[in-house]
């Protein structure tokens, strides 16, 4: 008789890198479904288009007044210990959220508050996760080791997203926004068992100002680094615009309500799984010119929308956009994982995220008066005009297309050992989007691959 056998785990993926990429996992299952329940939330007490994108704005406002402190701090402090408090805060903003919206009572100015506590939590979440999972493993492996993460937390927004719409449906949002909780619980609680016996202790500077000051540095040192986070300062809010405002009300006159929007997110899930998958096996020399290309299908679902195309057609546009999301998210992490400091690292992350993310809650709240001012057409063809113009003109950038991968050291025999959520051993100086992230930063363009919020930075 043929023995079973199972697969073996890798030698990469020790016990900090599953504990990671299980509770990024758990956590996208919950707030991927939440990223379809909260729009619907506002509009089933009667909101407006303007509602839906205040809720978001405020979700957003205090995520970027908190960002730099959050980066800092997580430069100084434990980053795990940052990444459960950050969970805990989320766990009960979203479950409070449940609870008004199950019982009824919900207003927009609560939701709007609700969604500000939950942001808070992600300026401190988001530059503490940041490079926590390749810092986990070594060498090559780590290209290979972000790809396969972001691959399940990806997995788990197809779920997720589908499920959740499909539960928005048949239940209402409140049921989903609760799962959301009950996800965040979870994944904090996967988080606290790190091993953190291998972490060195940090020590920041003489306060947080000259921290960030250092942090500064980093990027303004660095053209590639702040062109494309000064693009995508653009990119996210048109895409957060069309996505958080535009989708769900274009879903709910023309595709039929709530099911045909959760299935193109759940179609834009597939595609970030395939593209992960791609990536598992493909390691562009050239890692910004190939990714920043990658951003040139973003402008898609706008256009989709602004049509508007059928469900199946705008599932497939979806679709695609998810696969080279994929492929920028991939190429941008590996390049700030082979480029920036370790001790540096959430500094130069939350100044990331500051600027992928300071013009969302302008673009969201302004979403609903620039629509009735022009039309939604003409606002969603705008959203993908911007998207295609600063996309070219990034590509223009000399340090872009110049950045190349650099060969890896030879590494000794694999034998299973987990270097330690802080302790990175490739870098040559010494976290993306989670987020994408992005929760973890599974970081990507904006879209339904961060499981924590509506929009992830760069």
């Amino acid at each position: 008789m043929t023995p079973v056998r199972f697969p073996v785990r890798p030698s990469w993926a020790g016990r900090n890198y599953l504990l990671l990429t299980g509770a990024a996992v758990v956590s996208g299952l919950g707030s991927s479904g939440a990223l379809v329940a909260g729009a619907f939330a506002v509009l089933a007490v009667g909101g407006s288009a303007t509602d839906v994108g205040l809720v978001a704005a405020a979700r957003t406002v205090p995520l970027i007044v908190f960002l730099l402190i959050g980066g800092a701090l997580a430069d100084r402090l434990p980053r795990h210990r940052v990444m459960v408090a950050a969970n805990a805060l989320n766990c009960l903003s979203q479950a409070l959220f449940a609870v008004l919206v199950l019982t009824g009572s919900a207003r927009v100015w609560q939701m709007a508050l609700l969604a500000a506590l939950g942001g808070t939590g992600q300026a401190f979440f988001s530059p503490a996760a940041e490079g926590m999972v390749l810092a986990t493993v070594s060498g090559s492996r780590s290209g290979r080791a972000f790809a396969v993460f972001r691959m399940g937390v990806n997995g788990a927004g197809i779920l997720g997203t589908g499920a959740g719409g499909a539960l928005v449906a048949l239940a209402g949002p409140g049921w989903v926004l609760a799962v959301d909780a009950a996800a965040f619980a979870v994944a904090g609680a996967l988080r606290a068992f790190l091993d953190v016996r291998g972490i060195p202790e940090r020590s920041g500077g003489a306060s947080l100002l000259e921290d960030l000051r250092e942090g500064w540095r980093e990027v303004a040192g660095r053209p590639w680094l702040w062109s494309i986070v000064l693009q995508f300062a653009v990119v996210n809010a048109v895409v957060a615009a069309a996505e958080t405002v535009y989708g769900p009300l274009v879903a709910r006159e023309r595709l039929g309500g709530p099911q045909p929007w959760g299935l193109a997110l759940s179609a834009f899930g597939v595609g970030t799984v395939l593209g992960g998958l791609l990536m598992t096996r493909w390691a562009p020399r050239r890692l910004l010119l190939v990714g920043v290309a990658a951003v040139l299908p973003l402008a898609l679902p706008s256009a989709a929308l602004a049509v508007p195309v059928p469900t199946p057609a705008l599932v497939a546009v979806m679709f695609v956009t998810g696969v080279s999301v994929e492929v920028f998210a991939v190429a941008w992490m590996s390049a700030l994982h082979q480029e920036i400091p370790e001790e540096k690292f959430s500094r130069v992350s939350s100044y990331d995220w500051l600027g992928s993310l300071a013009m969302v809650p302008l673009a969201t709240a302004a979403a609903g008066p620039v629509q009735d001012a022009v039309g939604r057409p003409a606002a969603l063809w705008g959203c993908s005009a911007l998207v295609l113009l600063l996309t070219l003109a990034v590509l223009c950038v000399p340090d872009v297309r110049r950045l190349t991968r650099r060969p890896e050291p030879a590494e000794p025999a694999a034998n299973g050992t987990d270097t330690g959520p802080g302790r990175d051993t490739t870098r040559t100086f010494g976290p993306d989007p989670s987020a994408a992230c992005a929760d973890e930063s599974g970081r990507g363009p904006a879209g339904p691959a961060d499981p924590a919020g509506t929009v992830t930075s760069v």
